[in-house]
């Protein structure tokens, strides 16, 4: 079994809804989720003239290699209304993989670690409230420590719902 940490978001219709039911095609389809971050409401990052957009980070356990995985990813995003129409631009579903194990892994379809984490707050807070001590293969610094020196200084609010 492996360890992998995806990140799910949404900014258009109900984006709670979207980000519940994400997860639970995932838990159907890939593997068991062994930890949820909060929910949490972020700034539009790469083209900000949009809706807020809630994200969370889910923790898989799965059999699955990286590539399938990435393809039955993108099969829930399609199944789910995702339109790739506008880099940046607003969606129903966007599901990263961020880390796979400590894998490093580069081809056309994916890159692990996902190349922007460090340079990202919307992923680091949520990412850091379930793994803070999670080793960056590559950068060799834990998730704690990525987030202290983020350059990214946007908007993310864990988000109380009601």
């Amino acid at each position: 079994m492996s360890t992998v940490y995806l990140l799910t978001g949404s900014n258009l219709g109900d984006s709670a809804a979207y980000l519940a039911e994400a997860a639970s095609q995932i838990e159907q389809k890939l593997g068991k989720i062994v930890r949820r971050s909060s929910l949490y409401e972020t700034a539009p990052w790469g083209n900000i003239h949009q809706p807020a957009f809630l994200n969370q980070v889910l923790v898989l356990e799965t059999s699955s290699d990286p590539e399938p995985l990435m393809h039955q990813l993108l099969e829930i995003e399609n199944n789910m209304g995702r339109k790739r129409t506008e880099k940046y631009g607003p969606r129903t579903i966007d599901i990263d993989q961020l880390f796979f194990d400590d894998k490093v892994y580069n081809s056309d379809l994916l890159v692990l670690p996902h190349p922007e984490i460090q340079h990202r707050r919307f992923v680091l807070v949520p990412l850091q409230e379930v793994a803070p001590q999670f080793i960056h293969p590559v950068l060799q610094k834990n998730i704690t420590a990525l987030l202290a020196n983020c350059s990214d200084h946007s908007n993310v609010q864990k988000k109380l719902l009601l």
